[in-house]
């Protein structure tokens, strides 16, 4: 079966909210994939920052087999093992004792869970970023800061104020004693990529102790090692109120967790939310073999290094204004190409990226990603930078 004949299967059965895709996927190992043609490609862009230990993983794949042969699911009538152990990992993340988890399994459920919550604050005024995206559900899209993906859908959730992200005299002006959150990406990825100023988290977290909000960091993007560090907000000293994660938690598989410390932690009560499939047997498995190899070949060392690497040579590339991000969350910023078309172009050079934006080239690549593949990637992008232009 080739591509276009998957392509145009593709079109005849599945809904048009994705567009048609360019290649279909049937096998990966590691950063490598394959399309239905045979062709060969480097994923750099990992799922959008899912695949965080690649495809195949041994670990993951030997978790999860054992897992499914044993217990595949339970209802959350039940405790399982892997649910508690996973919970537990996640809570000496924070280095919050008080902490604790609620499961789902996805990003946009993840800021739904932290949505509700922050309704048992007895507020239901939130403040979120221009330009955030917080996921696709009606509440998740409330928070999202992009119009386009907001207007469609209107009316949405009320009591929604969207600022400039970074611009924290914004946010003092936007945030009040009835202001139930603040919901913040440490790092934007849909947006492009966009780092705030180095002192901004720090200041959001005064603001919002200042008037009793709870400070909301949503890692789903960030989360799982992707800047270096666990959760992304790490760099900045403070600790958040709620912690939103989902793609790369699972290894793969879909798994999301909204994560509340200290007081926050206590104000869900039984009945008030739930998730037929979250926190399942075999996508925690998963997430725990993941956290397990992440932690015992010291990866998150490994990540910052490559990051230097990378923005370093990128930077120096003509036709390159500037590299954005942390650790393997980056945003290569355009003089003049437009990103589409380099993306196409490093297809067609067997690269897979993202077109985060008209200017922006995302790479996301799995944390497994090797010096030497980096390298080539690098030396790809600069050809193909060189002959657009």
């Amino acid at each position: 079966m080739t591509n276009k004949k998957y392509l145009n299967r593709w079109n005849a059965s599945l809904q048009g909210n994705y567009g048609k895709p360019a290649i279909t996927l049937v096998k990966g190992k590691g950063i490598v994939v394959t399309d239905a043609d045979g062709k060969i490609y480097m994923d750099f862009l990992g799922g959008i920052a899912t695949n965080i230990l690649g495809h195949a993983h041994p670990a993951i794949v030997k978790a999860v087999t054992k897992q499914v042969s044993t217990l595949s699911h339970v209802s959350n009538f039940y405790a399982h093992p892997n649910a508690i152990e996973l919970a537990e990992k996640l809570t000496a993340m924070t280095g919050d004792k008080k902490a604790k988890v609620f499961f789902c399994q996805s990003g946009a459920e993840a800021n739904e869970a932290a949505l509700k919550l922050s309704r048992r604050t007895g507020r239901v005024r939130i403040v979120a970023a221009q330009g955030a995206f917080h996921g696709r559900t009606m509440g998740a899209l409330s928070l999202t800061g992009q119009p386009s993906k907001r207007e469609p859908f209107l009316p949405l959730i009320k009591g929604v104020k969207h600022v400039p992200f970074g611009d924290i005299d914004a946010m003092r002006k936007a945030v009040s004693k009835k202001t139930a959150m603040v919901i913040i990406e440490p790092i934007m990825g849909e947006a492009g990529v966009i780092v705030p100023p180095a002192d901004y988290l720090q200041q959001l977290r005064q603001l919002c102790d200042k008037n009793g909000s709870l400070l909301v960091i949503d890692a789903v993007q960030t989360g799982m090692g992707r800047t270096g560090d666990w959760f992304g907000y790490e760099y900045s000293g403070i600790t958040p109120d709620v912690i939103t994660l989902a793609k790369g938690l699972g290894g793969g598989l879909p798994l999301g967790a909204m994560i509340a410390l200290g007081k926050a932690a206590e104000l869900f009560q039984p009945g008030d939310h739930g998730s037929t499939f979250g926190g399942n047997p075999v996508t925690t498995a998963a997430a725990i073999a993941t956290i397990d190899f992440i932690e015992s070949q010291q990866i998150l060392n490994k990540v910052k290094k490559q990051a230097v690497n990378l923005i370093q040579e990128l930077a120096l590339i003509p036709g390159v204004k500037e590299v954005r991000g942390a650790g393997l969350l980056l945003g290569i910023e355009l003089v003049s190409l437009k990103a589409s078309d380099v993306s196409d172009s490093m297809r067609e050079a067997g690269v897979l990226v993202n077109a985060a934006n008209a200017t922006t080239i995302r790479i996301a690549p799995a944390l497994i990603v090797s010096d030497t593949q980096i390298a080539k990637f690098i030396s790809i992008f600069k050809k193909v930078i060189s002959d657009a232009e």
